[in-house]
């Protein structure tokens, strides 16, 4: 019981770090200039870059959500 506590609590943190950082990943770079992700993971383009570190983001908040929901029902 105490495990499975465990793996759900580390599961969340990690999912509020991918949600977070989608967020925060449009600010941190500038879209108008490439040499701020051109070594990025998912460059040199600006919509591989996006990708790469968003949509962990949103898959997490998704998961994260629909576990939030069949916890209240």
């Amino acid at each position: 019981m105490l495990l499975r506590k465990l793996t759900r609590l580390l599961a969340w943190l990690v999912g509020t770090y991918f949600v977070v950082r989608a967020i925060v990943e449009p600010f941190v770079i500038d879209l108008s200039d490439p040499s701020t992700y051109r070594n990025d993971w998912g460059g040199p383009n600006v919509i591989g870059v996006l990708a790469v570190h968003m949509l962990p983001g949103l898959l997490a908040a998704t998961l994260m959500v629909r576990a939030f929901r069949s916890d209240t029902e």
